[in-house]
């Protein structure tokens, strides 16, 4: 975590805003990526990994149509999330308001946990690794800015 002297650095608080704008971002292309190329020999290999989980060495042919329609369907939903967390990161920078990153801390650790634990069940080490990374690396800037837009908020009051 980064140290409260950090807090009085307004460089350092732009660059994780900024981080998290660009998290947003991915995630929006991410999404349009997934329900628009889905179809696409680029996914061939992560289909035939869920698969393989579900089926074993090979699948039948309606069983990759439905698992590319999910994957259409999962685009969307994340293109969904990605507004929602451009919204809130923009909330939380204009108003340094403390309880848009709470909210989105809070929205992550309501993730990842099912995520992952629905992952492992199946044997989906790809997305625990995936799911670990993005815990990495959103929640302590995320915990920082909270932390940091509470103190700054007390203050001024």
């Amino acid at each position: 975590m980064l140290s409260a002297a950090s807090s009085s650095r307004p460089g350092l608080r732009r660059g994780l805003v900024l981080w998290l704008y660009a998290a947003g971002a991915g995630h929006l292309l991410a999404g349009l990526l997934l329900t628009w190329t889905g179809h696409q020999a680029l996914f061939n290999d992560y289909l035939a990994t869920i698969e393989q989980a579900f089926w074993g060495a090979a699948a039948p042919a309606p069983a990759r149509a439905q698992q590319v329609w999910w994957l259409g369907l999962f685009g969307a939903t994340l293109q969904s999330y990605a507004l929602y967390l451009l919204a809130l990161v923009y909330l939380g920078d204009r108003l340094r308001a403390p309880a848009a990153w709470a909210w989105l801390m809070a929205g992550i650790v309501l993730w990842a946990p099912q995520d992952m634990w629905l992952s492992w069940q199946v044997g989906m080490s790809s997305h625990l690794w995936i799911d670990s990374f993005a815990l990495l690396v959103l929640l302590p800037p995320l915990a920082w800015l909270y932390r940091h837009d509470r103190l700054t908020s007390r203050s001024l009051s």
